[in-house]
């Protein structure tokens, strides 16, 4: 009897195959898209979890200086512990630029490695090159020494002919180079100082009231940043945009299982019936779904696997761009992402089916099959809907005031987006009413009527495409007022017609010294170091920069609040700029004090806008800056002279001195590079935003299918007045494009909405900065127009299959009792 009623329930999709692919199509589209964020966030969290595995090295902690500052860790404090007993391994750390490319060196001990994990990366089995332990340990100590580099940030370095051997090795992270200790201090010219001192064993209370005033104890990441914390605001972004697509992708299952339903009413009733207890029939039915969902959610990983490979390189080129944090471009198999691919489409497969579960159990046995019932019914519910929306829409606002972070605006967003949803119907159903209202021909009276008495079975997909779109339009104004607002800082900002960077402090003391004999013969050029130094405040790394007084910092640099004269007070020493970030950070602004160490200006005179950046900085004079720290490097420069001259300026410093082309940046490559990154920073959403819309446009296409049957009882007595069916294909087709419109009205204020959240409260928790909104009404049409298109070619079959329809297909209709 079970198996017998199985067997009868399959039947159905063997009948209507197209549903059943609908239904697989759906599923897979969610499951696809979840596992692809999925996969993602978890290659990048295991990058992120392999550089501090490498760089932090155990749970005992370090040494460090009180400020952050490296340079006050001496090597004669190294000395001094040790022979006071601390078991301590030396770290020196900075940036190293080699072969044109910045790269963060750390250099460790490896006659007494800080952890297991540094000496088996530096073992003879991670470098098939090496043959034994000791000659590998001896390469690494000896002159010239030994790198080791994952192989993507060897690329550049292997081509270029450098002293030093090289060793790949995949567990050491992109952008990452591990040295001894003793080559590090050679390359980055800290023979004197060290960055921090790893603890090898628990230090006792006592020996940590021993430690020096300017040393203290510290435990978690050295880095301050913590890239798992730092770019977590990615990554829950990430996480919504594959949420929101997930949501679009069950409205298609929600929309297929309701509608099986339905045309099943009949044999439901017949197995009942039989004797077939409702209990066993929703059991029964939930085995039909788990196969069909297992199904799905097999394909949609697989799916899901190509489609992050796929997003991956530009979601590494954002990260590294926009936070500096290491991922890999290659995807691996994991566990962790693949549970929850299955998870997630078994969820929401019983999400998206449990109103058709409820109907079933409530179901009397002896009604029958009754879709305008059903219609009817759902048309009831609109006003409901309508007052749910409002109140999820409040909840959100709500949680916005309550909930001051980052979480408070995602729940604002969920709020917003899902409340919209569902009103959505409402709206569109008190839209088709008026229209009614106020025509008079009859066959424009029907089609407005017609529409709205299709409404119940479009409104799942219409919900799908007021997600897409909102989505669309939110997205592309934040990443077009991002990109102008980012144009304009940096014609600001790179206001140096060229910039150079050398290879030390020596080259750079003789560059800088060749440079002002020729600003003896050429007066229109001006020489501008760029020196900072780097330290920690409140738990977070900043750069504290030095500035020369010069009319390009008053003339060019973006300022957001200041006070009168703060470029005086900064040049005269009594006072300092922040950074946006900082600010926000710190909740200070001008007129405030900054906390920083005596010596140091304290006053802070304004802020300024620094895009991209996800750390604090200080402007202050270069004279306090070198009074504090007289020993912080000088190998950048910044040259400001007429353009005419750029090129000639070029081809001199290339002739008489040592440097290289890749020494030297023109402000026009800067910004090109600059720009180019920015673009392939946002590839992935906009990836992301174009599959949304095309699932919200499959979910159309479904929904007019498996409502094709429902349609033609409503449509022959039409045909038998005298409309052709050529007319009727043309009205079905400009029916699909009005709901789609009247969705694109509710879509454009939502998304315009979505955007203000995203510049002005996502990206201020997420970042730390605020960026101005800029509207855009070209691309909200192109948009509009994009979802007409789709909504269009959703229609177009069902039109066609009209067009097509043979009159004894029509005549039918009026055969049967209906």
């Amino acid at each position: 009897m079970i198996s017998a009623a199985l067997v009868a329930l399959l039947s159905h999709w063997r009948r209507h195959r197209f549903q059943l692919f609908t239904l697989v199509t759906g599923l897979a589209l969610a499951a696809a898209l979840w596992t692809a964020v999925q996969a993602i966030n978890s290659e990048a969290r295991a990058s992120y979890g392999r550089a501090e595995a490498m760089l932090v090295q155990n749970q005992h902690g370090y040494l460090a200086s009180t400020t952050g500052s490296s340079e006050q860790l001496q090597l004669s404090d190294y000395v001094a512990l040790r022979r006071m007993g601390w078991d301590l391994s030396p770290v020196v750390q900075g940036e190293w630029n080699i072969a044109g490319q910045q790269i963060d060196l750390v250099g460790f001990d490896f006659l007494n490695p800080p952890s297991a994990t540094l000496a088996e990366v530096a073992s003879p089995e991670s470098s098939p090159s090496a043959k034994t332990g000791s000659s590998a340990l001896v390469q690494f100590l000896q002159p010239p020494g030994r790198v080791l580099l994952h192989p993507e940030t060897a690329k550049e370095i292997q081509r270029a002919e450098t002293p030093f051997s090289v060793q790949l090795s995949t567990r050491v992270p992109p952008g990452t180079a591990l040295a001894d200790v003793s080559f590090a201090s050679r390359v980055l010219n800290r023979q004197k100082d060290l960055s921090r001192l790893i603890l090898l064993s628990p230090p006792g209370a006592q020996d940590l009231a021993s430690l020096p005033n300017h040393i203290q104890h510290r435990t978690g990441p050295p880095m301050g940043g913590e890239m798992a914390k730092l770019t977590e605001s990615f990554h829950l972004n990430l996480t919504a945009f594959g949420f929101l697509s997930f949501a679009v992708g069950l409205f298609i299952v929600q929309g297929t299982i309701s509608l099986a339903l339905e045309q099943r009413r009949g044999q439901f009733r017949t197995l009942r019936c039989l004797g077939v207890s409702r209990r066993m029939l929703c059991t029964l039915l939930a085995v039909e779904i788990t196969l069909i969902t297992f199904i799905a959610a097999c394909i949609g990983l697989i799916a899901g696997f190509f489609l992050a490979q796929a997003l991956l390189p530009d979601v590494s080129v954002t990260l590294s761009g926009l936070y500096g944090a290491p991922v890999t471009a290659g995807l691996s198999l994991r566990p962790s992402w693949i549970i929850s691919g299955f998870a997630m489409t078994f969820l929401g497969a019983f999400v998206a089916s449990s109103q058709a579960f409820f109907t079933l159990w409530t179901l009397p046995v002896l009604q029958l099959p009754s879709t305008q019932a059903r219609g009817q019914k759902v048309i009831r519910s609109f006003r409901a809907g309508a007052f749910l929306g409002c109140g999820l829409i409040l909840c959100g606002f709500v949680a916005l005031e309550i909930l001051d972070s980052l979480t408070g605006g995602f729940v604002f967003l969920a709020g917003l987006m899902l409340g919209a949803a569902v009103f959505l119907p409402f709206f569109l159903n008190f839209s088709l009413r008026l229209g009614k209202l106020y025509s008079h021909r009859p066959l424009v009276q029907w089609l407005w009527a017609d529409t709205a008495a299709q409404l119940p079975g479009l409104s799942l997909a219409l919900m799908a495409l007021l997600l897409a779109l909102a989505t669309n339009i939110g997205v592309s104004t934040m990443v077009s007022s991002f990109r102008l607002t980012f144009l304009g800082w940096m014609d600001q900002r790179l206001s140096a017609a060229i910039y150079i960077t050398t290879e030390d402090d020596a080259q750079g003391r003789a560059v800088e010294a060749w440079l002002r004999q020729e600003q003896n013969q050429q007066p229109g050029l001006r020489i501008l170091p760029i020196r900072y130094h780097e330290t920690t405040l409140q738990g977070g790394k900043i750069r504290i920069y030095g500035l020369r007084d010069d009319p390009s910092y008053r003339n060019n640099w973006p300022m957001i609040s200041a006070q009168d004269g703060a470029w005086d007070a900064v040049f005269q020493g009594a006072g300092l700029l922040i950074n946006e970030q900082l600010s926000y950070r710190l909740g200070l602004g001008p007129g405030d004090q900054l906390n920083l160490p005596s010596g140091w200006p304290v006053k802070i005179t304004g802020t300024y806008a620094d895009y991209g950046n996800p750390h604090g900085q200080v402007l202050i004079s270069m004279s306090q800056l070198l009074q504090n720290t007289p020993e912080v490097e000088n190998r950048r420069f910044g040259l400001h002279l007429p353009p005419s001259e750029v090129q000639n300026l070029i081809n001199r410093i290339l002739e008489e001195t040592e440097l290289t082309r890749e020494n030297l940046t023109d402000q026009t490559s800067v910004k090109a590079r600059s720009l180019a990154v920015f673009d392939q920073t946002f590839r992935v959403t906009g990836a992301l935003n174009i599959l949304t819309l095309a699932v919200a446009g499959f979910a159309i296409l479904t929904s007019l299918a498996t409502l094709w049957n429902q349609r033609l009882p409503q449509l022959a007595p039409i045909w038998a007045m005298g409309v052709s069916r050529r007319t009727l294909a043309g009205l079905d087709l400009l029916r699909s494009l009005l709901i789609a419109a009247l969705t694109a009205c509710l879509a454009l204020p939502l998304g315009l909405l979505l955007a203000w959240v995203l510049l002005d409260v996502i990206n201020a928790k997420a970042f730390g900065w605020r960026l101005p909104m800029h509207l855009f009404p070209l691309d909200w049409l192109r948009l509009i127009a994009m979802a007409l298109l789709t909504a269009g070619l959703a229609a177009l079959i069902s039109a066609w299959r009209l067009f097509r329809l043979q009159p004894s297909d029509l005549l039918k209709v009026f055969s049967n009792d209906r």
